[in-house]
């Protein structure tokens, strides 16, 4: 019988205990002497955040097809558990089998955020793995990162043996072979680590020496061996109706984020917004097949008991079968009185159309991100959405029966000015008009509309066409977040409008760590050691610790954030290939100072330099 981890006394005294005992519907469960690898999956925050996230079920599912290889989980623990098991010198477990990390061949942690590197030092600290990748010996699990953050890893290059570079289904079975010829053959793990280095998409930063020029800005980023390669090619599935998915996802016991069935209907996004860079890294736009995706929403509904499906995707609008796949799901739920959920659409009368169809008991509120207030703004992002879209969408959605609407912004974009800020303020007011327009007899939710606007700060991000840009400091965020408060209150409708606003420090420090280097390595464990931890949790988040950090390794935060790059400046993702090239990122830089519109994938090709994957939207029609 599996014996527990954790006592029943630190189980009756800290915060959901069904966090760390595992044993969930679907949870896949070997015997340990029956296979050769052991493989641990992390998601480096609480255990309901992580439950919700696809990529680890994917992984988890394909991994557990191969006889010989046993892949669990593992979550960050909240912090009540975390000073328990620092107590009582607990090391951190998988849940599935109970049995400590350390014991196993890999700890593979997916890098979903930027605010979740404490969280990272936290796992492989409670792990008793050593921090440093250099100390460790074949004594210790290899230390893989995957996820959207790897595309500038150089922050945690001390930490990991190796980075997964793209999607996670193309190089793992490859890797867990080599792994496994390896210590049959009794190689050593640097030789281990060398031939990991020959597999594509795969980078072991401890094979790469980077100099810098006086100015702080670096030099020359170079292998020091042969086996690394001069450039990192992202790995990408083409064909998504012949790959891994989970027909029998893990239930979790507790309600977590996401407590639904999620099924992904494509990958990438043909809009090509120049500040998103899952529009760019996950290029190009690739989508699952019709009857992939009834198949797969049929077994997983089985499998589950779920009671809500959502279609995933960056703009599920751009599917080219939602109507044919909302129609299925539509009889096949109705059936069986599940939810359909649609993130991600774009408010036009086919997707109010379909909104109407699943929510014809409750209408929940309406989500528009126009990300700028004025029509030059978001020609300047290439948003691809004008007034006209936004007011009929809204008109539409009044008239269908919605009478609560969210807006979402940015502020701090490339070249705003104080009319771009006002101009939040004039389209909330508007829409919030709009409703007034109709009849009192025709107005849904008793007459009153509820507009909630959200702003956000925006963060430049590599791989993106704003990736030179100089970040906002904090007091031109502030101002500019009190201009806009200010402006709101001076609307006709203000008292229809409510104003949300993000965080400025965790925004910098967001700022920082996307486009920061390897001498972060140090601020960052100096700031785990000092206390910080679940930095994306507005209550845990210690900026001041985080600035002591900096101070203490003479490490200039502002260097990261608030200057301009040159385009010939090495930047420290350079050496990664994701598929777009940085001269069309240059050029998209360039229109967007032009405040010109790049038509997306599907009106015409912009020569973004994802054709070499030979699929997807940029193949589509072709014989």
């Amino acid at each position: 019988m599996r014996k527990l981890a954790l006592s029943d006394e630190i189980l009756l005294n800290i915060e959901k205990p069904a966090r760390y005992l595992g044993n969930e519907v679907n949870a896949v469960v070997k015997d340990p002497a029956k296979v050769d690898i052991r493989f641990a999956m992390c998601f480096p925050d609480v255990y309901e955040i992580g439950m919700s996230y696809l990529g680890i079920q994917i992984i988890y599912d394909m991994l557990n097809q191969r006889e010989d290889t046993w892949c669990e989980r593992l979550y960050s623990p909240w912090t009540d558990l975390d000073a328990q098991m620092r107590e009582k010198d607990i090391p951190l477990f998988a849940l599935e089998s109970q049995d400590p990390v350390k014991d196993f061949d890999f700890l593979a942690i997916t890098i979903q955020y930027e605010m979740c590197y404490t969280n990272i030092l936290q796992v492989i600290d409670l792990s008793k793995i050593p921090m440093m990748a250099a100390e460790r010996t074949w004594e210790d699990p290899i230390v893989i990162g995957g996820g959207p953050c790897t595309y500038n890893p150089e922050p945690l290059a001390d930490f990991f043996d190796i980075f997964y570079i793209g999607e996670g289904e193309t190089v793992y079975n490859e890797l867990m072979d080599i792994y496994k010829d390896s210590r049959s053959r009794g190689l050593s793990r640097k030789e281990f680590l060398e031939r990991a280095a020959d597999i594509p998409g795969l980078y072991v930063p401890a094979f790469y020496d980077v100099d810098y020029h006086e100015d702080g800005t670096i030099r020359a980023f170079t292998p020091n061996n042969p086996h690394a390669k001069e450039k990192i090619k992202k790995q990408v599935v083409t064909d998504l109706s012949h790959t891994y998915y989970p027909e029998k996802p893990v239930v979790p016991f507790i309600k977590v984020t996401q407590d639904r069935v999620v099924l992904e209907i494509q990958r990438g996004c043909i809009r090509g917004c120049r500040f998103c860079q899952a529009g760019m890294v996950y290029r190009p736009n690739r989508e699952r097949s019709l009857e992939f995706l009834k198949t797969a929403a049929v077994k997983m509904l089985n499998a589950t008991g779920h009671e809500e499906i959502s279609l995933s995707s960056l703009s599920s609008s751009d599917y080219s079968e939602l109507e044919a796949l909302v129609s299925f799901l539509l009889e096949e739920c109705s059936k069986k009185k599940i939810n359909i959920s649609l993130p991600s659409l774009r408010i036009d009368a086919f997707s109010l159309d379909v909104m109407s169809k699943v929510q014809d008991v409750k209408k929940s509120s309406l989500t528009f991100a126009p990300e700028a207030g004025t029509q030059r703004m978001r020609n300047v992002i290439n948003k691809g959405l004008t007034e006209e879209d936004i007011f009929g969408g809204a008109m539409d959605a009044f008239r269908g029966g919605w009478n609560r609407v969210k807006l979402y912004f940015m502020l701090g974009l490339p070249g705003e000015t104080d009319d771009d800020i006002e101009g939040i303020a004039r389209l909330s007011n508007d829409i919030a008009a709009l409703y007034y327009t109709l009849p009192k007899s025709e107005r849904p939710g008793g007459g009153r509309v509820d507009v909630v606007t959200s702003t956000s700060f925006f963060v430049p991000k590599p791989f993106t066409p704003f990736q030179w840009v100089a970040q906002n400091t904090n007091e031109q965020f502030l101002s500019k977040q009190r201009l806009l408060n200010g402006k709101i209150r001076d609307q006709l409708n203000h008292k229809s409008i409510k104003y949300n606003w993000h965080d400025v420090e965790l925004t910098q420090l967001e700022g920082i760590l996307a486009r920061g280097d390897r001498r972060l390595c140090r601020v960052l464990l100096d700031a785990y050691r000092s206390g910080c931890l679940y930095d994306s949790w507005s209550e845990s988040f210690r900026y001041e610790l985080w600035m002591a950090a900096f101070e203490k390794n003479g490490v200039d935060p502002d260097f990261y954030n608030l200057r301009e790059r040159s385009t010939d400046e090495i930047l420290p993702w350079d050496f990664i290939d994701a598929g777009v090239s940085k001269s069309f990122l240059i050029r998209e830089w360039e229109r967007s100072k032009q405040a010109l519109v790049t038509p997306n994938c599907r009106q015409g090709c912009s020569g973004c330099g994802s054709r070499i994957y030979g699929g997807g939207v940029c193949y589509e029609n072709q014989a």
